[in-house]
């Protein structure tokens, strides 16, 4: 055998040999996911336990102060990490229910939705609501994620773009960043003057009151993690060839305006807190407890609406007996 026949045929032996490491780590990977699935499946009666009051844990009241929150915390749930997801998994099948009851309720001429706005720094978890959170019932969700003002919408009125990505009768819509970025970014960087910022919390708290008067009922979330559990998550996705594409190199601007943000959402909170539509602060820094935490607050809001299977407008049994003919 010719030296060149020796080294195609090592060649190929190392990379057989990588095929064959890969496929054991991703066996491995998939067993421990398995092996951790049954896990938290088992804990679900028990973990439903550990929910107390989270909605009014995190409900913001006069006087609230965004600097005195906990990240890490965990108010109005009592258990673990395990027991968090446990619940989470727990809980699906309700939300699920209610969503369809919502959409259903809507086919009969119902005219309620819910509008979830979900606002938070860089990294703190808006996309993982999407993933664990909003999943379970995907068809009657109207998602939107606002980037910066398009020519068209900056020739518009602010809430232009807004009030046309709203829910339809029957739907949950979902806010990924929202009109408050008109109170957010656009004051950190001195987009606008202060004498036109300054004036939209007003604007916004009476856009809120007609979709509220419409029958949407709105859940506003700040999830609000640590300077440091950021660094952190921005480093990960450095670290990780697939996560490349998570990264933006703004995000680490946008870091040296951080207490200028909280000094930006702190004002949020204060003036766009109404008692038809409360901001709610999710400590984020436990990416298990925030979606919990969302959840709970969207079952918070179904349950508030007594939501009913609405009844025939046919003769059931007439349809039965034409069915056992056919």
């Amino acid at each position: 055998m010719g030296k060149g026949a020796k080294g195609k045929k090592g060649k190929g032996k190392h990379k057989k040999d990588a095929r064959t490491r890969s496929g054991k780590l991703a066996a491995a990977v998939v067993e421990r996911a398995a092996e951790q699935d049954e896990l938290v499946a088992e804990h679900e009666a028990d973990a439903v336990k550990e929910i107390k009051d989270i909605g009014n844990a995190l409900r913001v009241a006069k006087g609230f102060e965004l600097a005195l929150v906990n990240t890490s915390g965990t108010p109005g749930f009592t258990g673990n990490k395990l027991d968090g997801k446990a619940a989470l998994q727990a809980c699906e099948a309700e939300l699920a229910d209610q969503l369809e009851r919502l959409w259903a309720e809507s086919t009969a001429g119902g005219k309620r939705s819910v509008l979830l706005v979900v606002q938070g720094m860089d990294t703190s978890g808006k996309g993982g609501i999407m993933r664990h959170v909003i999943s379970v019932n995907p068809e009657g969700v109207k998602a939107t994620a606002f980037k910066a003002p398009t020519k068209e919408e900056l020739s518009h009125d602010f809430l232009w773009r807004i009030d046309k990505a709203l829910p339809a009768p029957g739907q949950l819509g979902v806010f990924d960043r929202s009109q408050y970025e008109d109170v957010l970014v656009v004051r950190v960087h001195d987009i606008v003057p202060q004498e036109v910022w300054s004036k939209r919390y007003a604007q916004i708290n009476a856009f809120e009151r007609k979709v509220v008067a419409a029958g949407t009922t709105v859940v506003k979330v700040m999830l609000h993690m640590s300077r440091d559990e950021q660094k952190a998550r921005l480093l990960r996705r450095l670290d990780s060839p697939e996560k490349y594409y998570k990264f933006n190199p703004g995000d680490v601007d946008e870091r040296g305006q951080w207490d200028a943000y909280m000094e930006a959402y702190q004002a949020v909170l204060d003036k766009t807190s109404t008692v038809g539509a409360p901001w709610h602060v999710v400590p984020a820094d436990r990416k298990w407890y925030a979606r919990l935490a969302v959840q709970q607050l969207l079952l918070d809001a179904l349950r508030d609406m007594n939501l009913q299977w609405p009844p025939a407008d046919f003769d059931v049994e007439g349809e039965r007996k034409r069915l056992a003919l056919s």
